[in-house]
């Protein structure tokens, strides 16, 4: 599988974006540009706005609520696994947030919800509506600069932690084998700083 870093996925983005209409050598019949590939924050939604079920009265961009009902139901799945002691070693790099929750803290996992939702509307082309100012992905993923990630990740957990995104894309309706492969390619481009043991 091929991996896509911040940059490459940015560098194909506006790559896609920017299409010349050439010329045969007959300025008045110019040749047919292909239309441009879509984003992937455009296939699930892009910028068009909706009714906020979270938030009754507000808007918010197609693209951004696919993203976060994913990470909402993706976090739901693991926690709920957790819980059940039925999801092995990667509880325990959700242990610190799932001990709050367990005391009625749920701050940490809105600001998880919203970090990850961020990162992945920001950078798979959801423009300048969508910005992340959260953690590199070395530092989120390092329990010594992050204390709300318990352990450091290693392969098996990681593709585990895909297989969860999976599930909870299903959940919500994504059913389209070629855009979860894009998920997935985006997914497989942070194994790499992700994935620290």
């Amino acid at each position: 599988m091929k991996k896509f870093s911040k940059f490459a996925l940015c560098a194909m983005t506006i790559g896609a974006g920017v299409f010349a209409v050439s010329c045969d050598g007959d300025a008045d019949s110019p040749t047919p540009v292909p239309p441009a590939e879509l984003t992937l924050y455009e296939k699930l939604g892009g910028t068009t706005k909706v009714a906020d079920p979270n938030n009754p009265g507000q808007m918010i961009e197609q693209g951004r609520l696919s993203y976060r009902s994913v990470v909402d139901s993706t976090i739901t799945l693991i926690v709920a696994d957790i819980v059940a002691g039925s999801n092995g070693n990667l509880g325990a790099h959700f242990a610190p947030i799932v001990g709050e929750v367990s005391n009625g803290n749920a701050t940490n996992v809105a600001v998880l919800s919203k970090n990850l939702t961020d990162f992945f509307s920001a950078n798979t082309g959801g423009g300048d509506t969508n910005t992340y100012s959260g953690l590199g992905m070395v530092e989120a993923h390092d329990p010594a600069q992050n204390p709300r990630m318990g352990t450091k990740a290693n392969d098996a957990d990681y593709t585990k932690f895909i297989g969860y995104v999976g599930a909870a894309a299903g959940l919500n309706g994504v059913t389209d084998q070629a855009l979860i492969g894009d998920v997935v390619a985006v997914l497989e481009s942070l194994r790499d700083p992700i994935v620290q043991e």
